[in-house]
């Protein structure tokens, strides 16, 4: 196996803002319970941080919950990085559904239609179990089985973060508005009206929420939404006197 970076298509690829040397960010995509992909993926940013140096800040996107196998421990995973790394956990759309289901204001079928079977299932949970009980019950059942440290995590969460030109959020901006003066909605649901939008929003948006086949790269964003928990592919893009590149991996077989 050997490590490379690689750049967006020059076809697609603008003249992008570039940080200072020494500065370098990773920007990780949405998880969704693939803490097998989260694991590889700390492994190359490790070996790229120790072959670039510099002071690296990890930038995570959101959706960590929810259709991937693992919740519980793509949590707990980026609970124990914080401790030795500088990271930044921004939050989803399916974090805020987790947090509604936990004070009782989801129902049941509706966030097991959106992958939340799945994250009841890592934290060893029987969705079954749950069908006869009321949602403040459920409620009841799930907290008992979160270990504190998650809850906190789930209340730590940001909702966007800006830094050298490029603006970080779960699922994108609202044209036309101030950067400083986006809701909290659309920073976690919005697509039709950003994705489809070409002006300047004042910074490059990275965000994810839609996936995509490849990362996709425009003038005025970068989705790294490439759907991991389908796809087995969980994209990181890494930012610095460069500007962006993907951080990527080839296996050689001899």
């Amino acid at each position: 196996m050997f490590f490379r970076r690689s750049k967006p298509r020059a076809a697609l690829r603008p003249k992008f803002p570039t940080l200072p040397v020494g500065q370098i960010i990773y920007a990780i995509g949405d998880i969704h319970g693939r803490r097998d992909l989260l694991d590889e993926l700390h492994w190359r940013i490790d070996l790229d941080h120790r072959q670039n140096g510099g002071k690296g800040l990890e930038i995570y996107l959101g959706d960590y919950v929810d259709r991937g196998t693992d919740s519980a421990g793509v949590i707990s995973r980026l609970i124990e990085r914080s401790k030795s790394k500088d990271i930044i956990c921004l939050k989803g759309n399916h974090e805020t559904l987790f947090e509604e289901f936990l004070v009782g204001k989801l129902e049941l079928q509706v966030w097991n239609r959106l992958g939340g079977v799945e994250t009841l299932r890592s934290y060893g949970i029987d969705p079954s179990a749950l069908v006869s009980l009321t949602p403040q019950m459920r409620a009841q059942v799930v907290l008992a089985h979160l270990p504190s440290e998650h809850l906190l995590f789930l209340k730590s969460l940001r909702h966007s973060v800006q830094s050298g030109g490029y603006f970080f959020t779960h699922a994108g901006v609202r044209p036309g508005i101030p950067l400083d003066q986006q809701k909290p909605d659309d920073l976690e649901t919005i697509r039709g009206p950003f994705l489809g939008d070409e002006r300047d929003h004042g910074a490059i948006v990275v965000h994810g929420h839609t996936p995509c086949q490849e990362p996709e790269v425009f003038s005025n964003r970068i989705n790294i939404d490439t759907g991991a928990y389908l796809t087995g592919k969980l994209t990181c893009v890494v930012i610095d006197h460069l500007g962006p590149q993907f951080l990527d991996y080839r296996r050689s077989f001899s």
